[in-house]
């Protein structure tokens, strides 16, 4: 489905997303309204919004959109969708999997078409979450989760990972005692918008790593969008080291690295989290993380915007547990209540 207040990106985009033939329009609408109208009669796995809307506008419908949809994946197209932007980062934390920037007019062509097919592609059809399909990776065996008390939270996200962030710490105690650093992967500019809204969403400090920072309990460090957040051991402190090597992911920032170091330094200690995301980022660091004692949850099939990262670590045979976000925070929690007691 197309919404989209302008006839003529409505009649572009459709002759863009059907030109590639693995796609078929089963809508148009020309404001949020009329979509949420007809996603009672049509079923749809993508609904490409734009932002820009009369009548509630594309941001502030998203949610009752997505309860329309039935599992459909939101992607923003709208030239309010700017690298930094406020509305964009806005718009994923309401729940859009995926964003791009509208280009002027008579630029529809190009580049801009294979970045929109590619990324509709990655998103795929409309989650089921109270179904498994046939030969899913949820039914492959899990790993025993370590019982001490963690020392480390450390958090892997992507596409879809700023809706699932915020779900995770609504749902997780204002206090476990212990430092949080988040690898999302968004651009440099994005970045302080994202550790703004992230504060709020969480209700504790967050901020973009620097190098040299002593690790703090419930504090959030988010890695920055041009270096991987990795950690050094400094007399008896623990302090951030950003690296810039290209990762074997080629994802900058890459959870890998971040995993590898938590591992490295906190042993069994160590809670690594991987959520939704397309890729395989977060395999290489999972191993050496686990190898070294820790433990790693991903975020289950049914809830994720796009299931690859977790997949892939699922597969790999390295996680203890596959949960929605709310799910993985009572884990957080219950590693973390013994700490929380002394």
């Amino acid at each position: 489905m197309i919404v989209d207040d302008s006839m003529i990106a409505r009649a572009v985009l459709s002759r863009m997303v059907e030109g590639d033939g693995g796609f078929e329009i089963a809508a148009v609408a020309g404001t949020a309204e009329d979509a949420i109208a007809a996603l009672h009669q049509v079923r749809v796995d993508i609904v490409i919004l734009d932002l820009e809307m009369p009548g509630a506008g594309g941001l502030k419908s998203i949610p009752r959109i997505l309860a329309a949809a039935g599992g459909a994946k939101v992607m923003i197209v709208s030239s309010l969708a700017e690298e930094g932007a406020e509305q964009t980062i806005a718009a994923l934390a309401l729940g859009a999997a995926d964003t791009l920037p509208k280009p002027g007019t008579g630029r529809f062509n190009g580049r801009f078409s294979e970045i929109l097919l590619s990324k509709l592609k990655a998103l795929g059809y409309a989650s089921a979450p109270t179904e498994l399909r046939a030969g899913s990776s949820s039914l492959l065996p899990l790993r025993p989760m370590a019982a001490d008390p963690i020392e480390i939270l450390a958090i892997g996200a992507s596409t879809g990972g700023i809706h699932a962030l915020a779900a995770l710490f609504q749902a997780l105690p204002r206090r476990i005692g212990v430092p949080i650093l988040v690898t999302q992967h968004l651009p440099p500019p994005f970045m302080p918008v994202f550790a703004r809204q992230l504060a709020v969403a969480a209700h504790r400090p967050a901020s973009v790593a620097e190098d040299g920072m002593i690790l703090a309990a419930d504090e959030i460090l988010l890695a920055p969008g041009d270096a991987h957040l990795t950690l050094d051991v400094s007399g008896d402190d623990v302090v951030v080291h950003l690296s810039d090597g290209r990762p074997s992911s080629g994802c900058m920032p890459s959870v890998d690295p971040m995993l590898a170091s938590v591992g490295a330094v906190y042993g069994e200690r160590a809670l690594g989290v991987v959520l939704t995301g397309m890729g395989r980022d977060g395999v290489e660091g999972a191993s050496r993380l686990v190898s070294r004692g820790g433990s790693v949850i991903v975020q289950d099939e049914g809830s994720c915007a796009v299931w690859g990262m977790p997949r892939a670590i699922l597969d790999a045979g390295l996680a203890c547990a596959a949960l929605p976000p709310d799910k993985i925070a009572r884990r957080i929690a219950a590693r973390t209540e013994e700490q929380s007691c002394k």
